[in-house]
């Protein structure tokens, strides 16, 4: 087993309801939850109009590899109905799931690079990730460190935030 963290996002239909099937789906695949954060109202990122997303990041155990961990990221969102080759980059859309880190693996491939290659750059994804690990470096930094740096303003704790596992 290999510890990962994976971030999920939505900004169309039920966020949380999408979020909390996305991560069930992951679970009942094999991953084993071990710490949730609090869900994240938080501004879009990139520059197509949309709304605010939700936002939260799971620690798991993986029993599978980093390859296989995407693929199954991405048949999960595929279910959920996110349709990738049709749709907007840094559009909006129903679930995201990004594999933020993987134990302390290093891959540098064209669909998969982990460390996820923007992560100490977007507070979207550091706040609920301190949240769970506040210490926790990457790249030899500490992700609060790095996420001090950043503009946090616009990112709240939803209200229907899940119950931390």
């Amino acid at each position: 087993m290999t510890i990962a963290y994976l971030c999920l996002g939505s900004n169309v239909g039920d966020r949380a309801q999408t979020m909390a099937q996305a991560l069930a789906t992951l679970c009942r695949a094999g991953l084993t939850l071990r710490r949730s954060s609090s869900y994240y109202e938080t501004p879009p990122w990139g520059p197509v109009p949309q709304g605010p997303y939700l936002n939260q990041v799971v620690e798991v155990d993986s029993p599978i590899g980093p390859k296989s961990l995407l693929a199954l990221g991405l048949e999960v969102e595929r279910m959920l109905g996110r349709d990738r080759p049709n749709e907007v980059r840094f559009g909006p859309r129903r679930i995201d799931i990004d594999i933020l880190l993987f134990g302390d693996e290093t891959v540098r491939e064209e669909d998969l690079e982990i460390p996820h290659p923007r992560l100490m750059e977007r507070a979207f994804a550091l706040v609920p990730l301190t949240e769970i690990a506040p210490d926790i470096v990457v790249g030899g930094v500490r992700a609060a460190e790095a996420l001090a740096k950043l503009d946090q303003s616009g990112i709240t704790r939803h209200e229907d935030s899940a119950s931390h596992a």
